[in-house]
């Protein structure tokens, strides 16, 4: 199995060591795209780091989990990107109308919902932003107008594009406000004409007053309805609604160091829970004896057990459920898992679900967290519990953005027989 190679900047124990594009020659180029220069970044306030220099970026996030793991153990490691622009693979936008009624997208403003208008972003696919800027171009010659969250007027809500690096393949889903769409065949060949690169294109009905961008309803208007991609040399089918990493180059890194610390032989029984589409179970089928994956969302589910079929992994089978209910089944049972993997939401683990985990006592814990506040949450309570955090690495997921990605190994205490 084939990782990324290892990223410009790593910053280790003993001190920072570069690779080949040293961070000083990023300093002071006065070019726009080095420098992380927006124009959008201070009403947006989605990028807190814009305009930082990056090797400046990565210390403080570094000083961050270093600061909030420290208690618990050491990070090892900080792993950074050679190149830290464009790398988002799922852009959304939301569409409104400005004072004079003419067609709006771009994002929320930080804590609001005052759409700030946007063609491009640097941390975005260019390619998806084209395609929402295309959309945008077509609504008036269709006579779709966007929708109205405060009057309810209106049927265009939000356009989401999913883009696979590796097949080049690319999702367009349109948010409707409702299932009837005028002219939706000519709407989808005019933007095929503009962007014949598009291979599938999904309505999403939400009709609901929600904050939620996606409904629970799709119609498939062009294509399949999902696009593969591949990662650490496995082709994953990914839906709408299916979670995926949304950097490839440093999910590679990410999960290579995941399955380092799990340190399987090929005997191992290894639950994957909140596995999504089965990325990472799947990457550790190959070096377990079998791996379980739970998962609560039905589409992601679907997707990771077409996943295995079509990567060939035979070792691994996927249960739609709560992991937490999932693990006490399993100690209840008497069932063991000798690893288990868990990459939850920023919110982190329940207290149930960790509680369900010391119950089932797994002899090593790979805990992936986009939140290192939760995270430093969980390793209290399961450093509390007899375990014991072994190694710990962060990976720069997000550039030019304050959030941090975090993996660690925790071994537990010595089971009864």
């Amino acid at each position: 199995m084939r990782f990324a190679k290892a990223p410009f900047y790593v910053r280790e124990k003993d001190g920072p060591r570069m690779g080949k594009h040293e961070i000083r020659k990023r300093e002071g180029t006065g070019n726009s795209r080095e420098t992380g220069m927006c124009p959008c970044a201070e009403r947006c306030g989605g990028c807190r780091y814009m305009g930082r220099d990056y090797g400046e970026q990565l210390r403080e996030k570094e000083r961050r989990l270093k600061k909030l793991l420290a208690p618990y153990g050491q990070v090892e490691a900080f792993f950074g990107m050679e190149d830290p622009y464009f790398y988002r693979n799922k852009v959304h936008a939301v569409f409104g109308e400005d004072k004079r009624h003419e067609p709006i997208s771009g994002i929320y403003q930080e804590g609001t919902h005052v759409i700030v208008p946007t063609d491009r972003c640097l941390i975005e696919d260019q390619q998806a932003d084209r395609i929402i800027v295309s959309v945008r171009g077509l609504l008036k010659s269709f006579k779709i107008r966007p929708y109205n969250e405060d009057t309810g007027y209106g049927l265009l809500r939000h356009v989401l594009v999913r883009t696979a690096r590796a097949t080049g393949q690319i999702m367009v889903v349109l948010v409707l406000a409702s299932p009837v769409m005028p002219s939706r065949n000519h709407f989808v060949k005019a933007l095929r004409e503009l962007h014949p690169e598009i291979t599938t294109v999904v309505a999403n009905i939400n009709g609901r007053g929600t904050s939620m961008v996606l409904g629970e309803r799709e119609q498939v208007l062009y294509g399949r309805g999902y696009i593969e991609d591949k990662l650490c040399g496995r082709i994953f089918r990914i839906s709408s609604r299916s979670f995926y990493q949304v950097n490839p180059v440093q999910t590679e890194v990410l999960y290579g160091k995941a399955l380092e610390y799990a340190a399987l032989t090929g005997t191992e029984t290894v639950v994957d829970a909140y596995c999504g589409i089965g990325t990472i179970g799947i990457l550790a089928g190959s070096r377990a004896g079998r791996v379980i994956g739970v998962e609560l969302n039905r589409d992601a589910v679907r997707d990771a057990r077409e996943n295995a079929r079509q990567n060939g992994v035979g070792n691994i089978r996927f249960f739609q459920g709560d992991a937490g209910r999932f693990l006490v089944d399993m100690a209840r049972q008497g069932a063991r898992a000798d690893a288990v993997l868990l990459d939850p939401p920023r919110s982190g683990s329940s207290r149930a679900f960790l509680s369900s985990l010391v119950w089932l006592s797994p002899s090593r814990v790979v805990y992936i967290s986009c939140n290192p506040e939760t995270l430093a949450r969980d390793l209290k309570y399961l450093t509390g519990q007899g375990y014991e955090l072994k190694r710990a690495a962060g990976v720069d997921m997000f550039p030019f953005t304050d959030s941090i990605e975090a993996v660690c190994c925790l071994s537990g205490p010595a089971r009864s027989s």
